[in-house]
């Protein structure tokens, strides 16, 4: 597990132990599970799903920004994202 943090321009969107997540990168979709290596990459508009520390997946639609993985921490600057219901 690793700590995923969601900010958006207005609050802290999302902040949560996660078991993995697939985000929508400038160069495709990728997938971040624990002990990622170091990545900094922009997100482009797309689907981010998250599989939380109780197994159940979240959808999310996000409007582009960049996400930073650094020693089990993930953190998700976005233009703009809401949950797919």
């Amino acid at each position: 597990m690793y700590l995923l943090t969601i900010v958006t321009p207005e609050k802290i969107f999302y902040e949560g132990d996660v078991i993995s997540l697939i985000a929508p990168g400038s160069e495709g979709y990728l997938g971040v599970l624990t002990d990622h290596a170091p990545l900094i990459t922009a997100l482009v508009p797309g689907k981010l799903t998250v599989k939380d520390n109780k197994n159940q997946e979240l959808i999310l639609a996000i409007g582009g920004g960049f996400m930073e993985v650094f020693k089990n921490q993930v953190t998700i600057l976005a233009h703009s994202i809401e949950f797919i219901d």
